[in-house]
């Protein structure tokens, strides 16, 4: 069993670690760019395109799950109903992004509570990555699909090429011919769109034979329509609630002052660097999950399980050794600024923290989503989102960044903790 997570979340792991990495040095371009200002709008702008991409996370979710089930029934007509669904939708809702920008241009801006030097720079990364809606969203179908199919290492692939373009455009634009925010966000768009084209090319390298099992009146059939949409709905609004939670958090930042917004910002590089880590487990646990549960081997589920909870604890006490010890290489990747790096090192107890409570959240909310168990993935939502903005009015009134950070911290500690107890009923033990 260790063999099949691994085979899985190993190379998921890779492609992980280059989004952090991706961050990081986008940070780190705009943390030389000569004022705190810029990593402030950088935070702030990937958080718009976070919320405004997560939101719309099921594509990616829904199509590994039910690929997964299908592929484990050995059902392939279902198989690929499950990517074209995925595929139309992502390209449609994209292009409805782009042509929709400008009103909800208006309303990130009216967000923004830092300077109106900052909030300047964030709308105009905002209207030249926005461009990249299609592509992003159809690579979150094609990405779910593959690993519905267990393989992790074509999305691995394309991860690293979307990265690796993305941070040599990005050093191209702005130390190459002297652009500064707009450069960076040129790369943005410019990688997503070619990525978006080596997936398609991928797809038809290796799965075009699949196409004899397109059966073209099974695609949009009501009834599968209706599971695929309350599954989705379920998954939209717990994605919605982690976005909000996680948007609010920049934004809460960004009223805290500039300092404040750019210590948050690199201590937010931190969560996410774990964050990706455990995603690779998480989407190990997908892709199991659904298989088995599709080929009814309970046996092998329950076993999956223990697994990767056994992996995922090592995980997180190795993160724990890591941010405790050795900061200091992490914040100095990321900024040359002595000052700001003191200042953050100031709140690193809580970044110690996250690894611990969060683990649990991370790894259920990828073995849920394999056996399409969106309700209690979505109740579990909803009760730790309403913990952290209880939390939060109480707290940062009276302990500022602190009781921010506190009110995170019981945010993924009551995920993890709901979704342990419904986890027998979820998975159907």
């Amino acid at each position: 069993m260790d063999k099949k997570i691994f085979r899985l979340a190993l190379p998921n792991i890779i492609t992980n670690i280059t989004v952090p990495l991706l961050g990081m040095v986008d940070i780190a371009i705009a943390g030389r760019l000569g004022s705190t200002v810029y990593i402030g709008a950088i935070a702030l702008s990937a958080n718009i395109f976070n919320m405004i991409y997560w939101n719309f996370g099921f594509i990616r979710m829904s199509s590994s799950g039910f690929a997964s089930q299908a592929l484990g029934a050995r059902n392939f007509p279902e198989v690929m109903n499950a990517f074209i669904r995925s595929l139309v939708i992502g390209l449609g809702v994209g292009l409805l992004i782009i042509l929709l920008q400008y009103p909800i241009g208006m309303l990130v801006s009216s967000l923004i509570q830092s300077g109106p030097e900052s909030a300047e720079h964030v709308m105009t990364y905002f209207h030249i990555v926005v461009f990249g809606a299609p592509a992003v969203l159809g690579l979150y179908a094609f990405n779910g699909w593959f690993i519905g199919m267990q393989n992790a290492r074509i999305p691995m692939m394309i991860a690293i090429l979307n990265n690796l373009l993305n941070i040599l455009l990005s050093i191209f634009f702005v130390f190459g011919i002297g652009m500064k925010i707009e450069g960076i966000a040129l790369g943005t768009t410019l990688s997503q769109t070619i990525s978006f084209m080596v997936a398609a090319a991928f797809w038809w390298r290796y799965y075009r034979r699949l196409r004899k099992y397109i059966r073209k009146e099974t695609i949009w059939d009501r009834h599968a329509i209706r599971q695929y949409f309350r599954v989705n709905s379920d998954i939209f609004v717990r994605t919605f609630l982690l976005t909000l939670v996680t948007t609010f958090f920049t934004f809460a930042s960004s009223g805290m002052g500039e300092t404040i917004l750019a210590v948050n910002a690199l201590l937010m590089q931190f969560f996410m660097l774990f964050s990706y880590f455990m995603d690779g487990f998480a989407y190990a646990g997908e892709a199991l999950t659904g298989r088995f549960i599709g080929a009814k081997n309970r046996m092998y589920l329950q076993w999956m399980v223990r697994r990767i909870f056994f992996w995922g604890l090592m995980v997180s006490l190795a993160a724990v050794v890591i941010y405790m010890f050795f900061p200091d290489p992490i914040l100095r990747i990321m900024t040359n600024d002595l000052d700001i790096i003191a200042y953050t090192k100031e709140f690193m107890f809580w970044t110690v923290l996250i690894p611990i409570v969060g683990f649990a959240a991370f790894l259920w909310d990828g073995i849920f989503i394999g056996a399409t168990a969106s309700t209690e993935m979505r109740n579990a939502m909803i009760l730790s989102s309403v913990v952290f903005f209880a939390c939060y009015f109480i707290m940062t009134p009276l302990w500022e960044n602190n009781g921010l950070w506190l009110s995170f911290i019981l945010y993924l500690l009551v995920r993890g903790v709901t979704q342990t107890f419904w986890a027998k009923k979820a998975l159907r033990f």
